[in-house]
Parts: structure tokens; C-alpha cells; sequence
């Protein structure tokens, strides 16, 4: 009996005709996909971007120099340089996140004791010369002072599961 069934499934194409079934069923159900450009999807306060280094409300920047995040790095993607300052602290005098490497893990926002570096919502960015995938400090806070409220906005979304 079995080998009858399966000589008559091969003659009718039944692996085809389930397939066409399929398609049949999905082809007149509403569409899913978006423009990417004008429509967007929505993204999660915890998204990882681009990288950016934040400054405290009087302007003073956050990042002390304790090279955490360099060394939680798995990527080796950060490279900190510390100097004194001129109050006598400890501050980054290079800082720089080489984007090819770096994997987006959040590490490195993790391991950071006053939150200086985050990793911002930012998707949409490109390189298109020989060596703008080095983020330098200046390039990190300038991205920082641009979105600034919205990475204020995320960490207090953030706040209650950290």
C-alpha cells in the first residue's frame, strides 16, 4: 500500500503542488516590507551605532582616562593615551575606536565607571577615504555634542535595568 501512495505522489508532483499551495495562501496576505530610505523601523534605546563621547553639563569632559574600555575590548578596536591635565587630573589626550574592528559588543559602555563613551543609535554613516574609519576624540565628542539629548533620552529609558 505504501509503495502505491508513493508511486502515485511521484507522478503527481505533490512536493510541487504543496509548494504552489504555499505560495497560493501568502500571495493576497498584506506586504511586510519597507521602504527603506523614507520608512523606517523602529529601534530599541539599546540599539549600538556610532560611538560618541559624552561631556558633563558644565562642558568638562566625562572620560577620566582609566582605560577600562580598552582593555574589556575584544576587538583591540581602542587606543587611549592619558596626560595631566591641567587641574592635575587625569585625562585622554588620544582616544581613538577604529570602526573596521570594532564588533558593536557595548563593552566598552559597560566597563566605563562615568559613563563617558556610549554607543549612540546612529546606523546611517560611511566612509569613503582611506582612514575615516578612525574615530579620534574630537570626532567622538563632536558626535556626542550633536546627539546628546537623544543618548540622555536612551540611558534614562535604560536606567531601571542597569
Amino acid at each position: 500500500m505504501q509503495g502505491i501512495r508513493s508511486f502515485i505522489k511521484t507522478f503527481l508532483l505533490w512536493e510541487l503542488l504543496q509548494g504552489l499551495w504555499v505560495t497560493l495562501k501568502n500571495l493576497f496576505r498584506p506586504k511586510t516590507t519597507l521602504n527603506y530610505p523614507e520608512e523606517k523601523t523602529p529601534q530599541s534605546p539599546r540599539f549600538r551605532g556610532l560611538h560618541a563621547l559624552r561631556r558633563y553639563p558644565n562642558g568638562e569632559e566625562r572620560c577620566i582616562a582609566c582605560k577600562l574600555c580598552e582593555a574589556v575590548c575584544p576587538a583591540l578596536a581602542i587606543t587611549i593615551d592619558s596626560g595631566v591635565g591641567a587641574d592635575g587630573t587625569r585625562r585622554t589626550t588620544r582616544y581613538d575606536i577604529d570602526l573596521f574592528k570594532c564588533i558593536y559588543c557595548g563593552f566598552c559602555e559597560e566597563a566605563c565607571p562615568v559613563d563617558a563613551i556610549v554607543e549612540t543609535r546612529v546606523l546611517e554613516y560611511h566612509m569613503e577615504h582611506r582612514g575615516e574609519n578612525i574615530m579620534t576624540k574630537d570626532k567622538l565628542l563632536a558626535v556626542g555634542e550633536r546627539f546628546e539629548p537623544v543618548i540622555a533620552a536612551d540611558r534614562a529609558a535604560d536606567a531601571r535595568y542597569r
